[in-house]
């Protein structure tokens, strides 16, 4: 057994690419598949520092706190996976920081949620304050689809559809930013582009390098420090009359794209700063 452990629940081409960077380093490491593991508070693990890199989000939650209640230090910490997890939360620590970001508000009721958007005024966004990969969002250009989306959440029912959140959409310019954060410091970034309003890779936007300058560098880390985040990818987007505004950040992370475009080894930054952490462990 090892002093580190990378926690999983898939094996993508991005925790290929960390196993082979944690190999390159010469650590031993203990690959720890999730869904197999079983825990109890009275037992001990030999792990100092883990990663977590778990696809279901209330999977790598629960175990990050698991094992952060028998002493392992893990990263990213549960506390950070909350706040990323959940778009309102961290939205809300944002703008505690005073971090910019689009205009956003949250209601409780359809009707209030209408009043909201109309305040807003057209087009606007509404999405699942839990949710990647750029799914379940709305735009909303008029009263009638507005009034249509609010009456189907109601329907459907279940806590998430009963919180409504809310975004100004941004003129974007057919593309945002996503910037990669390790350890304090702006690693590398791309562009998403995309004649669709959502820039996401997994619905088909195209990669390119997006150079690091002063602004970037700076906004992200911002971002990253407002939630504590220690590995996290920032998604910004550029408005034209404001400049940078924080979308989203993203706790775990997908890279496997993103090390060719930019240039930038992000597995072997990602298992320094974790490999790091063994130090102080």
């Amino acid at each position: 057994m090892a002093d580190f452990a990378i926690l999983y629940d898939r094996v993508r081409p991005d925790e290929k690419m960390l196993f082979d960077a944690l190999d390159a380093a010469g650590v031993a490491y203990d690959k720890v598949y999730v869904p197999q593991l079983k825990l109890t508070f009275e037992q001990t693990v030999p792990w100092k520092v883990a990663l977590e890199r778990c696809v279901s989000q209330s999977r790598g939650h629960a175990v990050t706190r698991a094992l952060e209640g028998l002493g392992v230090r893990v990263v990213n910490p549960s506390h950070v996976i909350e706040l990323c997890g959940d778009k309102l939360a961290t939205n809300a620590r944002l703008a505690a920081a005073g971090v910019p970001t689009p205009r956003t508000g949250v209601a409780f009721t359809a009707e209030a949620a209408l009043e909201l958007i109309e305040d807003f005024g057209y087009p606007v966004v509404i999405k699942p304050t839990v949710g990647s990969w750029g799914r379940l969002l709305s735009k909303i250009n008029d009263r009638d689809a507005a009034e249509a989306v609010l009456e189907h959440k109601e329907v459907l029912g279940g806590p998430q559809h009963q919180i409504f959140y809310i975004q100004e959409l941004i003129r974007k310019p057919e593309r945002d930013i996503r910037a990669f954060v390790v350890g304090g410091e702006t690693i590398g970034a791309i562009y998403r582009t995309s004649e669709h309003w959502v820039t996401n890779t997994a619905r088909g936007a195209k990669a390119s390098k997006c150079d690091v300058t002063p602004d970037i560098a700076d906004l992200a880390v911002r971002a990253a420090q407002a939630v504590e985040g220690e590995i996290v990818a920032i998604d910004l987007l550029e408005d034209p009359a404001r400049g940078l505004l924080v979308n989203e950040i993203n706790h775990t992370m997908e890279f496997k794209n993103s090390v060719s475009t930019t240039g930038v080894d992000i597995p072997a930054r990602i298992v320094a700063h974790a490999l790091e952490l063994l130090q102080y462990a």
